[in-house]
């Protein structure tokens, strides 16, 4: 099976394609250009990849969250792709790419959700499937859930909020922190070959971001 996947939910655009567990991947630093950049890097990927679009089973999407924008992008590409060519899409939570990224088995992955707030999820890998410690959410980092135990390692942008309060929060738990590491397509599309190995993709039209804020601006008076 070949599985497209495109993920652009933090500054950065990437695409990547699955094949039968082999995964090419384009990333790049795009700031918020990602609608101007993201059809001709999926054109490239498939190109030099010499797969058609006819030739993909499935495609996949970083559904946040992230990037209001970059959430919104990812999924109005994933659905249009699909529609154009009656694939079904499975969207993949960027908390959990930035935890299979990181190549640890335990991870507190956040990413800095601005207005003071982070993006948090925690994930253990149990015989080879990743399970939630703490479940997608949107905190403060000073009332950030708690976790047991430790060897926990910390990943992504969150890491860098505030002089590395998260890390402090974690204290000793913390094996080691990565707080440059982002989610990518390549992740994308290995966690969601398993969601399609399972028969859990959707229709097109039932796919959906994950943005977990209602609130994206502050008032003046806030401000």
């Amino acid at each position: 099976m070949k599985i497209l996947a495109v993920e652009t939910s933090t500054e950065y655009c990437s695409v990547a394609l699955w094949q039968d567990g082999t995964v090419s991947e384009y990333s790049e630093l795009v700031g918020q250009k990602h609608s101007e950049v993201l059809i001709a890097m999926t054109d490239k990927l498939l190109k030099d990849c010499g797969v058609t679009i006819a030739q993909i089973g499935g495609i996949a999407f970083g559904k946040g969250p992230g990037s209001f924008t970059g959430v919104r992008i990812a999924c109005g590409v994933a659905q249009g792709l699909a529609l154009g060519t009656n694939l079904s899409v499975v969207g993949v939570c960027t908390l959990q790419a930035l935890a299979h990224a990181s190549g640890q088995n335990k991870v507190i992955a956040a990413l800095d959700a601005r207005m003071g707030e982070i993006y948090l999820a925690a994930y253990e890998k149990i015989a080879g499937a990743w399970r939630a410690a703490i479940e997608p959410c949107l905190c403060k980092i000073e009332s950030a859930q708690m976790l047991a135990g430790d060897d926990w390692f910390g990943a992504g942008s969150g890491f860098a909020v505030s002089d590395a309060a998260l890390s402090g929060r974690y204290a000793t738990q913390l094996s080691g922190v990565d707080a440059l590491l982002v989610p990518q397509a390549s992740a994308i599309a290995q966690l969601a070959a398993i969601e399609f190995a399972k028969g859990n993709e959707v229709d097109a039209a039932l796919a959906l971001p994950l943005y977990l804020r209602d609130k994206v601006a502050l008032k003046t008076s806030e401000r």
